[in-house]
């Protein structure tokens, strides 16, 4: 069966997010510089948003929350109030930032949205999403949008059912192998990885011993080439 349905990913597939993590992780190693090395503040980190993962969820006032509850463990309760408050005035920051959009990602989603039915397939804190869809200017280019609390083989089939798409019929593309690849792969479906320069750690996969297949591009304009290939068009 050919293609006829597409999944996109948002953060780092079609705008920038993670490099704003990125920033303030930076901060928060000098913030914690007194009580912690660098490496080892953003190492508990990453530990604590693991943790809270199940009860904050994907985003950045969870990561905010385990900012605090990381500097308070780190200093043995030290921290100063002050810096307690710099952390969730950065936490505000990323939350307000002006969406930026990836080089080339308009265009190519008009061109896409010629030829195929258009999925948003995100993951995250709903509000902060919504709000990011709505700044973006690409909402009305998707037929459906979802907003999920995580993106797993089951969820995928959730959403697939809800748009009567048959798993042959769809690609997903995402920044993630973790949770837009390897996923959709597994349900029968195909993905597509477009990296961005920044992966989260929580997202990294050990890619030596994985059998699944999926295909890879540089750059999100490369993605209508790809998809007339996989169709078998000239």
């Amino acid at each position: 069966m050919t293609v006829s349905t597409l999944g996109l990913d948002a953060d780092d597939t079609l705008w920038h997010s993670e490099s704003h993590f990125a920033v303030t992780e930076q901060r928060f190693g000098e913030l914690l510089s007194p009580w912690l090395p660098g490496e080892e503040a953003a190492r508990r980190l990453l530990e604590r948003e693991r943790a809270n993962l199940r009860i904050f969820g994907y985003g950045v006032k969870g990561f905010t929350l385990s900012m605090i509850e990381t500097a308070i463990e780190a200093s043995d309760g030290a921290v100063p109030m002050d810096a307690l408050q710099h952390i969730i005035d950065w936490g505000k920051e990323m939350l307000s930032h002006p969406v930026e959009l990836l080089p080339g990602v308009a265009e190519t989603i008009d061109t896409l949205g010629d030829q195929y039915r258009l999925l948003l397939i995100t993951k995250g804190d709903l509000f902060h999403q919504e709000s990011k869809i709505a700044e973006s200017g690409l909402a009305d280019r998707f037929e459906q949008i979802e907003i999920l609390s995580e993106k797993s083989p089951d969820q995928y089939r959730r959403v697939l059912e809800r748009s009567r798409t048959a798993p042959s019929e769809f690609v997903m593309v995402g920044n993630s192998l973790r949770s837009d690849v390897l996923p959709v792969v597994d349900i029968g479906a195909q993905g597509v990885h477009i990296p961005y320069g920044i992966l989260w750690g929580h997202e990294q996969v050990d890619c030596d011993h994985l059998e699944a297949t999926w295909h890879q591009l540089d750059e999100f304009s490369q993605l209508p080439d790809l998809l007339t290939r996989l169709n078998g068009s000239d």
